[in-house]
């Protein structure tokens, strides 16, 4: 699935290439069969459409797959090899163990001066050169690596297919790509690229590392124990609107203390050179705040749309009793899963009513019949919230009871619960007949009728 941390990446560039009237290029990077499956590219291709990243968007390009391109990786292999930058190994793992011991994991450079030629089985090896690879990133500063260090890398597999280091370079080579915002625990990658490049004769592309993203315990988020797929993100409601402003935060910020802005002054006022190179913290309970943010400011038409999947299975739904109800709805989540839970008692027959919600509701024996009395006073014209309220008020008062209690029973015998939307709004949504229903449902119940 897509990774939270991918999709702030993609946002980084995408925003990038507008900002400038670049291109935003989507590459498949294919080449491990062992991590190549159908259904993995389309969620990559839908999650980043969630967000807006396709097509639709003059800037977008793609999908491209890296495996299309596997004859050019070999190519340029084949030109690295003939230059003296590349030659072929036949050393197993087990054998590089056997030389070096087992606490040693990198390749002592045995095949280098052996002369091997082209063989199956045989990898194809860069032979990195002696010295320092500088590398000017346009976050992290300039960053250098002692190239002693780095072990002679395997361009091509012994089956001949090329690794992604290779296919990497080639594709952005052939593709014009000048500029590469990606994640910062690819910068190791960096300098080998960067190799690969000055081998090849030719000038690399600009890079940028942006921060990684960690959890409340500061550890670097993990689909091992974190939620960090953008599918279920969008599963549980969050609007893409929200998800794309939040996530451009992470690393980096608006400025003037306001994160929550239009996507368009985002465009306008994103810089690489603003981005922190610390761990930036992915806070579902911010996200959640943007989300709520977001769902307020849509119309109320907006809010019914988008509602949908989650409205469509609640049995006996009526949309236009849904949208009477959505502006006091709206106020109150912060996901729209959550919307059916909070509506579901203004299309059921009879409310499922919580065991203990009559416990809350202390007195319910004793008042429901006074109340039932009182709203059944009321003609259909003066059903309405603010009528209904003022007058249990006045009832409540004579009772000694403040409206919270005098309201307590009433909320329950008509919506199942103790707590939930207005309860005036409620009754007036419903209706006097209904409600007037389920109050005498419920007071038959408790056997006050």
């Amino acid at each position: 699935m897509f990774h939270v941390g991918s999709a702030r990446s993609a946002l980084f560039n995408w925003c990038l290439a507008k900002q400038t009237g670049g291109t935003f290029i989507l590459r498949i990077e294919d080449t491990d069969e062992s991590r190549n499956q159908p259904e993995w590219t389309q969620g990559i291709i839908d999650a980043m459409a969630w967000l807006g990243m396709d097509d639709s968007d003059p800037c977008f390009e793609g999908p491209y797959f890296q495996s299309a391109f596997a004859e050019q990786h070999v190519a340029a292999a084949a030109r690295l090899a003939a230059a003296g930058h590349a030659y072929y190994c036949d050393c197993t793992r087990d054998d590089v163990i056997a030389r070096t011991g087992e606490g040693n994991l990198g390749y002592d450079r045995h095949c280098r001066d052996r002369g091997l030629t082209a063989e199956a089985g045989r990898a194809l090896r860069f032979r990195v050169p002696p010295g320092l690879t500088v590398v000017e990133d346009r976050v992290r500063g300039t960053v250098e690596f002692d190239n002693d260090l780095t072990e002679d890398f395997v361009l091509l597999r012994g089956n001949g297919s090329p690794m992604f280091l290779l296919a990497n370079v080639v594709d952005d080579l052939q593709m014009g790509v000048t500029l590469v915002v990606r994640a910062e625990e690819h910068l190791p990658n960096t300098p080998k690229q960067q190799m690969i490049w000055d081998a090849l004769g030719e000038e690399h592309p600009a890079w940028a590392h942006v921060p990684v993203l960690v959890n409340e315990q500061r550890k670097k988020l993990s689909k091992r124990r974190d939620k960090v797929a953008l599918e279920m993100y969008k599963d549980e409601g969050f609007l893409p609107e929200a998800m794309r402003n939040y996530l451009m935060t992470l690393g980096w910020n608006p400025g003037d203390d306001v994160e929550i802005v239009p996507w368009e002054q985002i465009v306008a006022d994103f810089r690489l050179e603003d981005v922190n190179h610390s761990p930036a913290f992915f806070d579902v309970k911010k996200l959640e705040s943007f989300n709520g943010h977001y769902i307020r400011a849509l119309s109320v038409d907006d809010f019914v749309r988008v509602c949908e999947p989650w409205t469509k299975d609640i049995t006996n739904f009526d949309r236009s009793r849904f949208a009477l109800i959505a502006p006091h709805v709206q106020l109150r989540l912060v996901r729209l899963s959550e919307v059916a839970a909070a509506v579901d008692f203004l299309f059921q027959h009879d409310p499922v009513v919580d065991p203990d919600s009559w416990t809350k509701a202390m007195g319910a024996e004793n008042a429901l019949p006074i109340l039932l009395a009182a709203l059944a006073s009321y003609e259909d014209a003066g059903w309405d919230a603010d009528t209904l309220k003022a007058g249990l008020e006045r009832i409540g008062e004579a009772m000694g009871l403040k409206l919270g209690k005098t309201q307590a029973p009433i909320r329950v015998a008509v919506t199942g619960r103790s707590v939930g939307l207005p309860l005036f709004e409620s009754l007036e949504v419903l209706g006097r007949e209904e409600s007037l229903r389920r109050l005498r449902a419920a007071a038959a119940r408790l056997g006050v009728a």
